[in-house]
């Protein structure tokens, strides 16, 4: 039996010289032999003893060997245990066959040939030894592919890590641990022993120790390696895992700090249980790539975005204004949302806009149009005809993209206001405590039409006005007029402060999935 583990038996005769006989043959052979004399002792032995295997009497003193085999397999705790019959009286064809069709998985007839009997042992336990090992590593695939699916839908680095540890615990059973060094340069360790996941202190020189200890070094690629309880104390003094440690390490590209994932050696015992420590640790090392690629470029597209909005606003007598822009998260990718406020000697163009999209390039398309609209502000051009120019870049430069913007002009003395709108939330006009949209219209910037929206008013003394990007009002399983509706409500009431205002109309709608931006201005009484 050299490639069969050995067994408990569970061997169950009322006469106690066959039981010893086939005992005797079992032990031998390496196996561990528990007895039951009738069925009622075969069910307290099967609940004292882990049993491998059941060889069973067909003529028990209290009950059919049949029916009791019956009904270890429709039990769910003992389904899948196998069972062989022996019999000295049922041995007839018909007898050996209604014993298999109740669920036994062999069935032999005295006399018992001892290398009959211990083959047909080796065959059943081969089987179901086989069969559970296929049926654990199934279990620890599925484990796998769900913790994998958290992995990648990891927004943060503490999330990723989290998801990690708590994964590693389901599939392997045992306390794990999740190591990364993100951007930022703090060292996330997070561990999970079976009461959530918590997070300790970790040093960052930890990986490059862990990288030379396990042979990855500064190359890219996944390895594994054991480490014994005192050589990784030695690492990790306040580590709480018992036992060996086997830690996975991996890295993506070079340069890259590599990421680690640690269990208790028990957990692994056996190439297929490593080989999936080693694919978790490669889906962890791809999701922090990818996370990590992700939040560069969003560092970057928000420093861009918040370097090309204006450092101060114009002073204008008679005039207060106030504008916010405000990034979704710092895990969010950053859109093309922007704002302007400009002095045109006598007149003040504000402008809001938001290019499609959701990416480094949108933020780029907005920094050039933002450009063009200065440019062309500065040559004297009226707000129609900026709309206009700024349409034939978009088209010529830009014909994958489209951009909202509305552009107005005010008079300052006088109050005069001239909106163009181009596909942009119509403005908000706010009088003697009641609110009011603009008519909007307009085509989006980028299409081969060039309509604009018109409207010509006049802010009164204590009026204001504001604008938005959609990103305020946008919620799913909410209707945009619904929230539009919300917005012209909460913002009737104008505080006497116009930064306290518009802090105000933010703190209504909460976090934000969109980057959010924001002009108020408001002619004072």
């Amino acid at each position: 039996m050299r490639d069969v583990k050995a067994s408990t038996t569970l061997v169950v005769d009322d006469n106690d010289t066959k039981r010893y006989i086939i005992g005797s043959w079992l032990k031998r052979a390496g196996h561990t032999v528990v007895e039951a004399a009738s069925a009622a002792q075969t069910w307290k032995a099967l609940a004292a003893a882990d049993v491998d295997l059941v060889v069973l009497d067909v003529r028990l003193p209290d009950a059919s060997g049949i029916e009791v085999c019956a009904r270890l397999k429709s039990e769910p705790e003992t389904a899948s245990l196998p069972v062989i019959h022996i019999s000295a009286t049922a041995v007839q064809v018909a007898d050996r066959a209604y014993g298999l069709r109740r669920g036994a998985d062999a069935y032999l007839t005295d006399p018992i040939d001892p290398e009959e009997f211990l083959a047909t042992v080796e065959a059943v336990l081969r089987y179901y030894q086989a069969r559970r090992h296929a049926e654990r590593i199934a279990a620890l695939q599925a484990a796998l592919t769900r913790t994998s699916l958290a992995v990648n839908a990891a927004e943060t680095f503490e999330g990723l890590a989290a998801v990690t540890a708590h994964g590693a615990f389901e599939i392997f059973g045992v306390p794990a641990a999740a190591f990364i060094l993100p951007p930022d340069g703090q060292a996330r360790r997070t561990v999970e022993l079976g009461e959530g996941v918590w997070h300790r202190v970790c040093p960052p020189s930890l990986f490059e120790r862990l990288a030379a200890m396990t042979g990855l070094g500064d190359a890219t690629g996944t390895e594994v390696a054991l480490f014994s309880e005192r050589r990784w104390r030695d690492l990790l003094p306040d580590h709480a895992a018992e036992g060996d440690i086997l830690v996975t390490m991996s890295r993506i590209k070079r340069g890259r700090p590599p990421i680690a994932v640690a269990i208790e050696a028990r957990g692994a015992a056996g190439e297929d249980e490593i080989n999936l420590l080693r694919q978790l640790g490669q889906t962890l090392a791809l999701a922090m790539e990818a996370l990590r690629s992700f939040t560069e470029e969003h560092l970057i597209s928000l420093t861009l975005q918040r370097s090309l909005l204006p450092a101060a606003l114009p002073a204008v007598p008679g005039w207060t204004f106030a504008v916010r822009y405000e990034p979704a998260s710092d895990q969010a990718e950053v859109g093309g949302d922007f704002y302007e406020v400009i002095d045109l000697d006598g007149r003040v163009l504000v402008a809001i806009g938001d290019v499609q999209g959701h990416s480094l390039h949108a933020a780029t398309v907005m920094a050039e149009i933002r450009h063009a609209l200065r440019a062309y502000a500065q040559e004297g051009h009226d707000s129609v005809t900026i709309l206009r120019l700024l349409n034939g870049v978009m088209q010529r430069y830009h014909g994958d993209q489209t951009v909202t913007m509305c552009l107005m002009t005010l008079d300052p003395v006088t109050g005069a206001l001239h909106v163009a709108n181009a596909g942009h939330l119509a403005p908000l006009h706010i009088a003697d405590g009641r609110a009011r949209y603009g008519p909007g219209g307009g085509v989006l910037l980028g299409f081969p039409v060039e309509e604009v929206g018109i409207e010509e008013t006049v802010v009164p003394p204590g009026g204001t006005v504001v604008l938005i990007t959609d990103g305020l009002i946008e919620d799913r399983g909410v209707s945009l007029s619904v929230n539009l509706e919300r917005l012209r409500t909460v913002a009737a009431d104008v505080d006497a402060d116009l930064e306290w205002f518009s802090d105000r109309i933010l703190a209504e709608f909460g976090h934000r999935e969109d980057d959010v931006a924001l002009v108020a201005l408001r002619r004072e009484p």
